[in-house]
């Protein structure tokens, strides 16, 4: 089970939708998003109803730590409009070092007929976690703990269940600066997809080839860098290619620096034969010399991921 896990920023929302008729709905048992929404959006809400009515399931946080969308009764709210019926899906919340569960809980319950089990996403390890659950564990199931390995520990996942346990990590090698990528044109990014189930877990989450670090602000680049996941044909792990504009010295000519890091994420799928569900928009971007806009870069390493990984899953 693969649980890749998206910012609610409008392109990451969109590769998702655009998924969801060649890649999800065909690997229903191997997937599972988990939308940590940042704004209350037509997106969202088209992103969220697309899942349902295709009947794909997925983890929607009601209590988000970035972003403007962090009222738990409005993101229920939004929920209430798009999904109808549909069940199929877990509301997630995160537990952090300034929780009131209590609060928490009142809202849950509120809204209990909207929904049947919750994922929990531990971002903090307690010592009395156990007592913490129960509470919630008295009024609903709980269907994954997901179990932030780079805030909790590899020890902290024993408190629970076996077929709960989602481990998630931020495998994403970023740098300060887009044109840092061209000291090295590629980087490990994880094996995990391997050894999951060796080590104790029903399934995996990463942030894809995008990383954990969340920004709301934008801002032109000196340099552009296109991140494309791929699979090591010798071991089998993930990697990540970084194709990078070489003019970087201004902030001029975006549409000219994409054209550039462009030019070397063709050579380079030419040259090993690699494809993916993204490759042939970047194609058609190539032949007609198309500059798409920084966001959908982004969507489009977001897409590649997540089929890659259901590939090697």
């Amino acid at each position: 089970m693969y649980q890749p896990y998206i910012r609610g920023k409008q392109f990451e929302l969109i590769g998702i939708r655009e998924l969801i008729p060649e890649v999800l709905v065909n690997n229903r048992a191997k997937v599972s998003p988990i939308i940590e929404p940042v704004k209350d959006s037509s997106t969202l809400k088209t992103t969220i109803s697309g899942l349902a009515s295709n009947n794909i399931n997925f983890t929607v946080i009601v209590n988000p730590q970035v972003g403007t969308f962090n009222d738990p009764s409005a993101i229920f709210t939004a929920l209430r409009n798009c999904i109808g019926t549909y069940r199929n899906y877990q509301v997630g919340i995160i537990f952090h070092s300034r929780n009131n569960h209590t609060a928490l809980l009142n809202v849950l319950q509120q809204n209990s007929d909207l929904f049947e089990s919750l994922s929990v996403i531990h971002n903090v390890a307690s010592d009395n976690i156990l007592e913490i659950l129960a509470p919630y564990q008295q009024h609903f199931q709980i269907k994954y703990n997901v179990i932030n390995l780079s805030l909790t520990s590899r020890r902290y996942f024993r408190n629970f269940e076996r077929d709960t346990l989602i481990e998630c990590d931020d495998y994403f090698k970023s740098q300060v600066r887009n044109a840092d990528y061209l000291q090295a044109d590629e980087s490990d990014f994880s094996e995990e997809h391997l050894y999951y189930e060796d080590e104790g877990f029903a399934g995996f989450s990463d942030y894809l080839a995008i990383g954990e670090e969340y920004s709301e602000s934008g801002f032109l680049p000196y340099a552009v860098a296109i991140h494309l996941s791929y699979s090591d044909a010798t071991t089998n792990k993930i990697k990540v290619k970084h194709f990078v504009s070489n003019s970087n010295d201004d902030q001029s000519d975006i549409a000219g620096k994409f054209e550039e890091a462009l030019n070397k994420l063709i050579a380079w799928c030419d040259a090993t034969g690699y494809n993916s569900v993204a490759i042939p928009i970047f194609r058609e971007y190539h032949a007609n010399g198309h500059f798409p806009g920084l966001g959908t870069l982004k969507k489009l390493s977001l897409m590649n991921h997540i089929d890659l990984v259901l590939k090697l899953i």
